[in-house]
């Protein structure tokens, strides 16, 4: 037996011999649905606690008129200790009474919900993506949109003389959470489930139409939120599916992971396919650059067909599909925002 002098050599030789306990695979309905309880027993186990919930007290602290839509910022509680700022951008045309569709848009590391939305502009063709803005393009398609600040990023961003330029602020916020018994990634979550409930609130949103699309940090929060939440209907997983065991553990994926979204223990019981797999009989695309430097497209499309192979087993090809295009670590749009109006 080899002896490993350092934690990356181990972590290959337990990547080697790892047997997830409850990975899909699953030929038919019934096999789908005793292994969909307890895979997600076993997630939301690994998860650790929740908060407790609180009132959201909505409170609008601005109104913007951009032409197409208006852009309010909300702030709503989340739990007794922190508030969510979120981007909610409201097409002008809805006619009274009337209900929309609405769309969770998460962001991925960078500035947050501004780069998203469009309101800095820096971010506009960022590395050839003209669709960066992908909340503001779902607006001006007519949905009503809200992107929150996820924490650590944005106006949560922790004071740099906390986290320091020689540490990552998402290991610091996620070491300084685990001291109260919570994880970052379960947080996170939570937060996008508060927004949904917030959507709710809404005369202008239609709760049986509610959507989740977000590229690559935002794949993580998309394919989360959207497995734990059947609220979401439709869902798009940009420049994210893939495994841990190979895309982030190896040197291939080049460490890609970190304290926003580590999932404590996820290859004990699966993997990200088996996650995405519980989106399943629920409309699901993923999107996946051939020139992605950070979900390499091999382990992109080896993680799909997996997640396709259950939709195909419980009868539900239709409901699944994907944009394998010629580009990097960008948010592609070419087929997702017509499967979010067909499904949505």
């Amino acid at each position: 037996m080899a002896r490993n002098l350092n934690p990356f050599d181990a972590a290959q030789a337990m990547v080697a011999g790892i047997e997830p306990q409850l990975r899909c695979e699953a030929t038919n309905r019934q096999e789908w649905r005793t292994w969909r309880d307890a895979f997600s027993a076993a997630l939301w186990n690994n998860l650790g606690k929740l908060p407790e919930p609180v009132p959201l007290n909505t409170e609008t602290t601005e109104s913007v008129d951009c032409g197409e839509y208006i852009r309010e910022r909300v702030l709503l509680d989340t739990t007794p200790w922190d508030t969510i700022p979120a981007y909610v951008l409201v097409p002008k045309d809805i006619a009274p009474g009337e209900r929309r569709s609405a769309i969770l848009a998460a962001h991925g590391h960078g500035d947050g919900k501004s780069e998203i939305t469009g309101v800095d502009e820096r971010w506009r063709d960022r590395e050839g993506d003209p669709n960066h803005d992908y909340a503001r393009q779902f607006a001006r398609r007519g949905y009503v949109v809200i992107a929150p600040d996820w924490r650590g990023f944005g106006e949560r961003r922790s004071p740099a003389q906390w986290t320091r330029a020689s540490r990552d602020g998402c290991n610091v916020n996620y070491m300084a959470y685990g001291y109260f018994g919570f994880h970052l990634l379960t947080l996170q979550v939570w937060d996008g489930m508060r927004c949904i409930d917030y959507l709710e609130t809404r005369a202008d949103v239609d709760p049986d139409r509610i959507g989740c699309a977000g590229l690559s940090f935002g794949g993580t929060m998309t394919t989360y939120v959207s497995a734990l939440d059947p609220r979401v209907r439709v869902a798009c997983i940009s420049g994210y599916l893939s495994t841990v065991a190979h895309d982030a553990i190896t040197l291939r994926g080049n460490g890609n992971f970190c304290g926003a979204q580590y999932s404590p223990g996820l290859l004990s019981i699966g993997d990200i396919p088996d996650v995405a797999c519980l989106i399943a009989p629920r409309p699901l695309i993923a999107e996946m650059g051939t020139q992605d430097t950070c979900f390499v497209i091999d382990d992109a499309q080896s993680a799909y067909r997996q997640v396709e192979r259950l939709y195909q087993a419980i009868g539900a090809e239709r409901c699944i599909a994907s944009d394998v295009f010629e580009g990097g670590h960008i948010f592609s749009g070419r087929k997702s925002f017509d499967w979010f109006a067909k499904w949505l």
